[in-house]
């Protein structure tokens, strides 16, 4: 079933120009929501403090990276700084005038030097996909962004799962750069380089799925609402809104999946940690089975912990980089053309 669709605002740029907007967009997205998750952690570790070797996921709006506390003589580390709070605005009022605004962004730094790369890859390569897809079939098909988005997921997933792997094993064991090569090498040797990928499964359990609804239902939200009369055309307004809806329906819809990743990216953080007890026989459990697991002891509502946290941080992640990337693509699309026009 083909349909016409309103030209995307990706038309007539380079790919470099879509990845300084992809780039652009990582980095408004990381500002805006990591605050949330730090939050969260903050109000986490006071219910119940961080110890030695424990591991906890991070968030910065783009990707979920594993934190692994490091020694308890670190009390400087931020997911360790002591405060008394009530509730989730008191954390942000409290961290803010005691702490300083920059706290709210404590530990973005590094996450994004694995998050902007991996979205740069991710958008860019779903652009350059779904453009080519069209013109091969000659007309638009709903498959297309559902094609494009799992397939430019898979992409991106696979690049980077190495690079995370290596920053886990870094931070949890505090390794010097030639002490983290002989650490690879070792490993590539021992269980050969499909070890590197270690989490890749689960991972692209959750995110491929979530990327293929993501973009389906964004091209036919933005679609539809192009389409109303009371909205001029394909704007901010529309991606910013195409992007929140697309993001939570995605979100709710991959779920159990999400809730299977965490528990396995804590056993892997935990393998890291403590490779002794790793080596014993109980190796981590297919995510099926893992998902059986949960299911026994938590019922299906098990499945689906954590459904609003994961709404809250979705919806505004997706809304603000999706229209910040259309918004750049418009600029490169504008800038463009009147480059044209003056050369003619």
């Amino acid at each position: 079933m083909a349909e016409k669709l309103p030209p995307s605002p990706g038309g007539g740029i380079t790919p470099l120009q879509q990845m300084l907007a992809s780039g652009t967009g990582a980095i408004l997205t990381s500002l805006f929501v990591t605050p949330l998750d730090v939050v969260k952690i903050r109000l986490q570790a006071q219910r119940t403090p961080f110890s030695k070797g424990k591991c906890f996921l991070y968030c910065n709006g783009l990707m979920d990276h594993l934190y692994v506390c490091q020694n308890g003589s670190s009390c400087t580390a931020w997911y360790k700084a002591p405060g008394h709070f009530t509730g989730t605005l008191d954390a942000f009022v409290k961290i803010t005038r005691n702490e300083g605004i920059r706290s709210l962004w404590s530990g973005l730094p590094p996450t994004l030097v694995m998050a902007v790369p991996a979205t740069v890859i991710y958008f860019t390569t779903y652009d350059q996909l779904r453009d080519y897809l069209r013109t091969r079939v000659g007309s638009w098909n709903h498959y297309i962004p559902l094609l494009a988005g799992a397939l430019a997921r898979l992409g991106a997933v696979t690049v980077i799962s190495p690079l995370e792997l290596i920053r886990t094993k870094m931070q949890s064991r505090q390794l010097s750069y030639r002490e983290l090569r002989v650490c690879i090498q070792s490993a590539v040797a021992q269980d050969g380089w499909l070890s590197l990928w270690r989490g890749w499964g689960p991972t692209v359990l959750r995110d491929v799925p979530f990327s293929a609804l993501y973009w389906f239902n964004y091209e036919l939200v933005r679609s539809w609402l192009c389409r109303q009369p009371w909205l001029d055309g394909s704007t901010f307004t529309v991606s910013f809104a195409s992007g929140a809806i697309s993001g939570t329906v995605a979100a709710v819809l991959t779920l159990p999946f999400d809730v299977v990743k965490t528990h396995r990216q804590i056993q892997l953080g935990d393998s890291e940690v403590h490779p002794v007890t790793a080596c014993r026989p109980s190796k981590p459990s297919s995510t099926w089975l893992l998902m059986q697991r949960i299911r026994a002891e938590s019922g299906t509502r098990g499945l689906f912990a954590g459904f609003l946290p994961r709404v809250i941080k979705v919806a505004p992640a997706c809304a603000i980089m999706i229209s910040t990337y259309e918004f750049g693509k418009s600029f490169f699309q504008k800038l463009n053309q009147e480059q044209q026009l003056r050369g003619l």
